[in-house]
């Protein structure tokens, strides 16, 4: 099965994978930003997410081949990759799996170590809704608050609603996989992986994921990285300072 994309512009072809829980709609004014630099982005929404199929299967090694099948079906030979989080992990594995396909690697946020499951409050509030009860958009606001309090996460997951039917809404990613195999999310890269070739890891200078400390790990399986810090950013780097978002990874893609 194929995944869902928005494709916009023409030129170097460059995909866009979205976070655990998010889609391609997150990234559609970044996408246009590059598609005027003169590439063809593709936003991608990844498996069991947006529009894209559901499946049993929700691991990296099947994401790596979606992405593989995404690229033969649209003829993409060489690409360049964006991915925040979930999506620069699943970047990342894509690049050591097949350097020869990649030019150019962009990682939002997170490093290559492994991370436990830390999402338990959201999957907490999210597990909690009834969608048998025909809950209006407030209803649900009002039960994810309860595990969620920022109300910046809480619009962040609402915008995977939409009507199912009519008077019934639904959300687009798939919550029974992501109960299963939340542990998936955080694998570590293999300690063998490596790819040479340029790579922009991006880290934004409030949050945890990437800290000094893993600089060193991460130049073993990247020794061509470079690294910036966004300021007075966390974790959402690109939806809270998209203006210097950009500007830091057109430059690094165009130079």
């Amino acid at each position: 099965m194929t995944l869902y994309s928005k494709i916009e512009g023409h030129g170097q072809p460059l995909l866009i994978l979205h976070g655990f829980l998010g889609m391609s709609d997150n990234w559609k004014t970044l996408a246009n930003h590059y598609a005027s630099d003169g590439f063809q982005v593709h936003a991608l929404d990844l498996r069991n997410h947006g529009r894209s199929f559901h499946s049993e299967i929700f691991n990296y090694d099947a994401m790596v081949q979606d992405i593989l099948d995404y690229c033969l079906d649209q003829q993409l030979e060489t690409i360049s990759i964006i991915g925040h989080s979930m999506g620069g992990k699943l970047a990342m594995l894509y690049a050591v799996q097949h350097p020869n396909r990649v030019n150019k690697l962009i990682v939002a946020d997170i490093g290559t170590k492994y991370y436990p499951p830390h999402h338990t409050e959201i999957l907490d509030g999210l597990n909690a809704i009834d969608f048998s009860n025909k809950p209006e958009r407030s209803d649900i606001d009002g039960i994810l608050k309860n595990s969620i309090p920022d109300i910046g996460t809480r619009q962040f997951l609402m915008k995977s609603l939409y009507w199912q039917t009519p008077g019934q809404l639904a959300f687009r990613f798939n919550l029974a996989a992501f109960n299963q195999q939340i542990e998936n999310i955080g694998m570590a890269l293999p300690a063998n992986a490596s790819f040479d070739k340029p790579t922009l890891f991006v880290r934004g200078g409030n949050s945890n994921y990437v800290t000094d400390e893993d600089v060193a790990g991460i130049r073993l399986h990247f020794p061509n990285a470079i690294f910036e810090t966004i300021s007075n950013v966390g974790h959402w780097l690109h939806a809270e300072n998209p203006t210097r978002f950009y500007e830091i990874t057109s430059s690094f893609l165009k130079s």
